[in-house]
């Protein structure tokens, strides 16, 4: 959805996205200032920093995006590859931008020599606050909603007979309540990857359910696995297999030097 001021174009959406960006970026800032010199040395966390990475994760986040659409439409795409390119016609996945996002902050942080971890444990809330905000840009474009339904919360659409899953309300809170979440331990977390593998947890699980009740998901070529479902199992499993091993690992760590202290 767009309008028009002064003879110029305005996607609703995509000011939406920016608006996300700017506030995570605020937050990130205001949470810097006030992190001790101790953990911004121990880290390496700084302003500079940050804002280096975030001016390279957005285009290629949005690379991401792109790709991932493209790819799992492909028989439209790869007779249409002009088309590729032509992202204002509509057409990006979260979740490329979530994994092309991440493959520039990996390389990033080797370059820059500074942990990957340390850093994705850092931005991670503020990428949960950024999809709850983005997903609004979803309710003006009248898209990503879910089946038909008569619960207390339902939408209406636009050409359509009755009413359906506000999905991409759905999605809005849920990230928004995991933002919260990872704020929250982030301030005391145990060891490092704790607050970017509970990500992976909670959204792994969030979208899985969500992404059941779309009408619009992509699915792997010739079965009726929905893609971001199967992603989202991963993600589930990946982070909840890392996260207890690393609390347990931890665990050993300090009951091996009790032992030795008694």
């Amino acid at each position: 959805m767009h309008s028009q001021y002064f003879g110029k174009e305005v996607y609703w959406y995509g000011l939406i996205i920016l608006s996300g960006i700017i506030l995570a970026h605020v937050l990130a800032y205001r949470k810097i200032k006030k992190m001790s010199d101790v953990d911004r040395l121990s880290s390496k966390i700084s302003w500079d920093l940050i804002t280096d990475l975030v001016i390279f994760m957005i285009p290629l986040g949005i690379v991401g995006a792109r790709l991932y659409y493209c790819i799992f439409n492909w028989d439209y795409y790869g007779t249409h590859l002009g088309e590729i390119i032509k992202i204002w016609n509509g057409g990006l996945a979260i979740y490329g931008g979530i994994i092309g996002g991440a493959i520039t902050a990996f390389i990033f942080c080797k370059v820059k020599k500074v942990q990957f971890l340390d850093i994705a444990d850092f931005c991670i809330p503020y990428v949960a606050m950024c999809q709850s905000i983005g997903r609004w840009g979803n309710f003006v474009n009248c898209e990503a909603y879910g089946s038909k339904t008569e619960s207390f919360f339902k939408m209406s659409v636009p050409g359509e007979i009755g009413y359906y899953h506000p999905t991409f309300l759905y999605e809005s809170v849920c990230t928004f309540l995991i933002f919260l979440i990872l704020s929250k331990v982030y301030k005391n977390k145990k060891f490092v990857g704790q607050v970017f593998y509970l990500y992976l947890v909670l959204y792994g699980i969030a979208r899985f359910f969500i992404e059941g009740l779309r009408t619009d998901s992509l699915y792997i070529e010739g079965t009726n696995i929905r893609v971001s479902q199967a992603l989202s199992a991963v993600l589930f499993f990946v982070g909840l297999i890392l996260y207890i091993y690393k609390r347990a690992n931890i665990k050993a760590k300090i009951i091996k030097l009790m032992r030795k202290t008694n």
